[in-house]
């Protein structure tokens, strides 16, 4: 009994933090701008699938994922100057139809580019399980579970220890006030969106290995990590990854004891109790609004 907790446990862990990694992208770019970015699960596609093209080139793994990391930041900058950057003084509605149509133009060009085909990417370091009290944990879920505790110390320092990490931050509470005192708040939404494609691209390369990749795979981790993001409080980096961790426990849990068919509903349950009973989030702060 309790080897099936802790390998249920060690499954959720595995999938809460990759459904943080894409929570934490939301949060980013909806406190530098206030917009809801549903391109962020195309992020997560471009890592994995590039990876499979540059490995396919005989790159070895390392460069590749270092080139679809590249490519994919490229694409979230690229997003940002020429898609939301023109529309910036429209309205936030206007500007999250524009994420969505982007998403939608992203997912068709990579179809196009390479193909509909579920592809698999290496093991970072084999396959071979772990057995940790009774229950096994592959070493690719360590990798996940270690990149995602490296990229949010990474994170935390940058924001807190660096001079554009702090511009973010004064942006994110007062933009009004942060081009009142020079900081150039277009530079900080682009770096935004960089930001964001970097976090949603490493999910999707981390994740690969495990489930597979292909040109439609952003589309439910996408929708998972906004219900992350949601649920630990919009615009709350450490409530996205509460979040994430919340809901993919969750899931595995409603598979594992109750039924797989399940799975993906209860995400969406959880958002819906969290937005009746707590609209700001678990971490969200109460009564409160952006100005």
């Amino acid at each position: 009994m309790l080897a099936e907790l802790l390998q249920f446990l060690f499954s959720g862990i595995t999938v809460g933090a990759i459904y943080a990694l894409v929570g934490l992208g939301f949060a980013i770019i909806y406190n530098a701008s206030h917009v809801i970015n549903f391109a962020q699960g195309e992020f997560v596609m471009l890592g994995g699938m590039g990876t499979v093209f540059f490995i396919g080139l005989g790159l070895p793994m390392p460069i590749a994922i270092l080139l679809a990391i590249v490519l994919t930041v490229i694409v979230g900058l690229g997003l940002e100057k020429f898609a939301v950057e023109p529309a910036r003084d429209a309205p936030i509605v206007t500007l999250i139809i524009i994420t969505i149509g982007a998403s939608i133009f992203f997912r068709g060009a990579a179809q196009v580019v390479w193909d509909r085909n579920i592809h698999s990417v290496p093991a970072f370091s084999g396959n071979d399980p772990i057995m940790i009290g009774g229950a096994s944990i592959l070493p690719q879920s360590l990798w996940i579970i270690g990149s995602t505790v490296v990229i949010v110390v990474a994170l935390h320092l940058f924001f807190n220890r660096t001079m554009m990490g702090k511009a973010i931050i004064a942006t994110s509470h007062n933009p009004l006030a942060a081009k009142l005192m020079g900081i150039n708040t277009r530079i900080v939404l682009l770096l935004s969106f960089g930001l964001s494609a970097l976090l949603g691209a490493s999910a999707g390369i981390l994740i690969a290995p495990i489930s597979l990749t292909y040109t439609g795979v952003g589309i439910m981790l996408g929708l998972k990590g906004f219900c992350a993001a949601v649920l630990g409080g919009l615009g709350k980096p450490m409530g996205a990854i509460a979040g994430g961790l919340i809901v993919g426990i969750s899931e595995v849990m409603t598979a594992g004891y109750i039924s797989s068919a399940y799975k993906d509903a209860v995400a969406f349950i959880i958002i819906l109790a969290v937005l009746f009973l707590m609209p700001n989030g678990l971490f969200g702060g109460r009564g409160t609004e952006r100005v």
